[in-house]
Order: C-alpha cells, then structure tokens, then sequence
C-alpha cells in the first residue's frame, strides 16, 4: 500500500515570502495525507497518554490529559516529500506541560505511536515552547488521518518528527533511531538545512 494518500497535489500558494520556505520545498494549500500504515483508530475511553524512563511513569486518560492547559499555537510545517504548509493552526498541551516536574537527565526522547511507529528527537528539541501534544487542527478536533486523537507537533523539524497517534513518550539518555531513521532517514531533520537523508 502507498503511503501517499489524498490530498498530494502540488498546487503553489500565491504571494507567498520565499524566506519562509526552506530549500527544496513547495507551498501546498492542501494538507497531504502520508502514513507508514493503516490508520489506527483508538475509542477516546481507552487512550492513554504516558512519559517513561525517568522513575515511576506518568500517564492520563484522554480526559485528564484535555484538563491539562492548553495553547494556540499558528506554525509552518515541512515533510520531507517536498511540500510545505504555512499558517497552520493546532491546539495542543505543551511538552512543557507534560514533562514539567518531571526530574531526570535524558539527552534524547523516543516518542511511541499506535501501530507501533517510533521516532527519535534530542530532549532539547521538545522543551522551551518547540513542541506539543496537539489534538486540534483548524478549530476543529484532529482527524484521525492526521493523526488524531493526537500527534506530536514539532514544527521546527521535518513532519516524520512529528508523530501521528502519540501514545508514549520515552526518556532515554542515549539515542535510539526510530522507525524512519532506520531506514534511512536523517537522524535530526532539519529543513532549512535540508536533512532529509543519512548523509544530507
């Protein structure tokens, strides 16, 4: 099964600050659809939200984890296939948020999806306001093609970093590749600096 599904048009947005796109990228007014499996469908009673590898873990329900406080927060996104989407709109709880409290020295954070899909991120990358838990996109709840009940957002990094249907977070004080990471992926991805491949 290809993992491009709808949505993968190269329609160009108009008048749009070329210092806002990174090399090799394209604007899209679309929201591609790309998944390394079938969508997982999870009932909101039965997810669960945790953080592991620094003492006891900490979970929540969905309905402790939608008490949590909450942002707004308007980003630019980049995959890796070339296309970007700017002025994008989620909500979400920040990292922040949800390791605050939390004492521990892991350098590097394995976040774990449904459907069994990794990645990997330095702890610095997800701390300082650069990362959340998002569960809405455009004022509405996120759609479970996008990764809902809930992803992981991390603008700053190509989209594979930003893992659809986020169950676990794992501290870890080495690093660990992930899933795409093992087969080839760069280990960071960055965008501006075009770090799609092991290698770039």
């Amino acid at each position: 099964m290809s993992p491009i599904s709808r949505g993968f048009h190269r329609r160009a947005a108009p008048d749009v600050d070329p210092s806002r796109v990174p090399p090799g990228q394209h604007v899209t007014a679309d929201f591609p659809v790309l998944s390394a499996g079938p969508t997982p469908r999870t009932a909101l009673r039965d997810w669960t939200f945790s953080v592991t590898g620094a003492g006891p873990a900490r979970s929540w329900t969905w309905d402790e984890f939608r008490a949590l406080p909450a942002e707004k927060v308007t980003v630019d996104i980049h995959c890796v296939t070339r296309w970007s989407k700017l002025d994008t709109t989620w909500e979400g709880v920040s990292l922040d948020t949800l390791l605050g409290g939390i004492r521990h020295e892991a350098g590097f954070v394995l976040a774990h999806s449904d459907g069994g899909y990794t990645t990997n991120l330095p702890a610095a990358d997800v701390m300082g306001g650069r990362a959340w838990v998002a569960f809405g996109y455009a004022g509405q709840p996120l759609e479970a093609e996008h990764g809902g009940p809930a992803r992981l957002l991390v603008p700053h990094l190509y989209f594979w970093k930003s893992a659809k249907w986020v169950r676990r977070l794992e501290l870890l004080d080495h690093d660990v590749p992930g899933f795409w990471e093992s087969y080839g992926y760069h280990n960071y991805g960055d965008p501006w600096k075009e770090q799609r491949y092991a290698g770039d």
